[in-house]
């Protein structure tokens, strides 16, 4: 069930804070859980889940498709695995995605090589904005068809490949394009080869790791991964970590607020997912990982964070891969460090749920904050922690969850008077975020 709209208003700033607190739980790991789970042999056990509105959409949406997912206790669901090829649907069926771009994308993975599919794809306003051209032309090369032709935007037709033949491909800094035809492949002929060229996210591959007869990875200088078709897949049983992206945002509030202290227990600490941390590490970030330990293939721990002096931020293109959903937030920390950052290979930006680039530099430029950008980079002229007490933000309806988190941080650190409209949209990655921001001395007020 979709969350109802709302608006969020700040005043003031927060007060220096010593807490230990937990966050949401890993919205690329849940939304994956049920995914593989479904296309699995036996009842997979996801625990811990993030229970959210991309999540929710994803379950709704396999459970149109004939799968039988139970829950059974808050975070805790079980999944009655079809096995791959498995899914059945009435022909025109609509599956809703919501906003949840992983879901739409990796689904249509692994419908577009399951026979006998003929359904229509859609999401939200703001997921009928993102272009789907790529993933289109991946899932063309084994066979599917999209309708009508040339159009890259929800909603759309789907019509899957009949007799999928597995593919050789370069992928990017795309993980989500990268899972897509990893998924492909697992019900396509032949073997279906992938060349890591940047390192992105790979959940998707520690959720089949168990499966050496559908899957091999070897990592060299590149990374090259093989996937053999139509093999069976083991079932599951994970508990979910807490996602690194949702922690970013208290991360960053704890290291620019005056004599502050934080401590994020049990956080996913997978290395395609922490740049974020090794990036302000390099700038003078005070930030310890505690508590290691491995499960499900992914490793996991606590962060510790204290208010230190930063110095101003240079993201190369690597970091691009490694700290995506993070930059909204970087660029806030950038306008609050003195001296000028920098971030380049940052084109793919303009492609989210809003264009974060210009949408950040609307909303900096609203309290003096200077800054330049072209295609594929920005420079942010920081003025250090100062007051804006005077300033006024106003945040429009974007259908994007990082703007709002991040101009919220930038409220409580500023004292800028702020109104961050549909604030709801949050709650398709962390629902918790404001339960969490008041127990860190946050003051806010919910308008509907």
């Amino acid at each position: 069930m979709l969350s109802k709209s709302f608006s969020v208003i700040i005043r003031n700033k927060i007060k220096p804070f010593k807490r230990v607190i937990r966050v949401d739980s890993d919205k690329s790991i849940s939304i994956r859980s049920f995914l593989i789970g479904a296309i699995s042999e036996d009842i997979s056990t996801i625990k811990n889940v993030l229970e959210s509105d991309d999540v929710f959409s994803t379950i709704d949406c396999l459970k149109k498709l004939g799968v039988n997912i139970k829950k059974v206790k808050s975070g805790s669901y079980k999944i009655y695995g079809k096995g791959l090829g498995s899914f059945c649907a009435k022909k025109n069926l609509k599956l809703d995605f919501g906003n949840s771009g992983t879901a739409s994308r990796l689904l249509i993975s692994i419908l577009s090589t399951t026979p006998n599919i003929e359904i229509i794809v859609s999401g939200d306003k703001s997921l009928k904005k993102r272009s789907m051209k790529k993933l289109i032309y991946l899932m063309s090369e084994f066979g599917a068809t999209f309708l009508p032709k040339n159009k890259y935007y929800f909603p759309l037709k789907l019509i899957s490949s009949q007799i999928p033949i597995g593919i050789e491909y370069k992928a990017g800094v795309s993980a989500q394009l990268k899972s897509a035809v990893i998924l492909a492949g697992l019900n396509s002929f032949g073997n279906t080869k992938i060349t890591e060229v940047s390192r992105s996210r790979d959940h998707t591959e520690n959720m089949l790791f168990k499966n050496k007869n559908a899957i091999q990875i070897k990592s060299n200088f590149k990374k090259n991964i093989k996937i053999f078709g139509k093999q069976q897949l083991r079932k599951l049983d994970i508990t979910v970590p807490g996602d690194p992206s949702s922690a970013a945002f208290f991360t960053a509030l704890a290291l620019l607020n005056n004599q502050s202290d934080l401590k994020i227990k049990n956080v996913g600490l997978n290395k395609t997912r922490i740049g974020f941390y090794h990036l302000l590490k390099k700038h003078g970030a005070i930030i310890k990982y505690d508590n290691f330990k491995k499960q499900n293939n992914e490793v996991r721990g606590d962060i510790l964070i204290k208010t230190g002096n930063l110095k101003s931020i240079r993201a190369s293109k690597a970091y691009y891969a490694i700290a995506t959903d993070e930059y909204p937030i970087l660029f806030v920390m950038a306008a609050l460090i003195k001296g000028t950052s920098v971030f380049t290979g940052i084109k793919s930006l303009a492609e989210k749920e809003s264009n974060r680039i210009k949408e950040m530099q609307n909303i900096l430029h609203q309290i003096g904050v200077k800054s330049i950008s072209s295609t594929d980079s920005l420079k942010i002229f920081g003025k250090g922690i100062f007051n804006a007490e005077n300033k006024k933000i106003t945040v429009p309806n974007l259908g994007d969850h990082r703007i709002c988190m991040s101009a919220f941080v930038l409220a409580l650190l500023t004292g800028a008077r702020t109104r961050i409209k549909n604030f709801e949209t949050v709650n398709t990655s962390s629902p918790s975020f404001l339960k969490i921001m008041k127990n860190l001395g946050a003051k806010f007020e919910i308008k509907k």
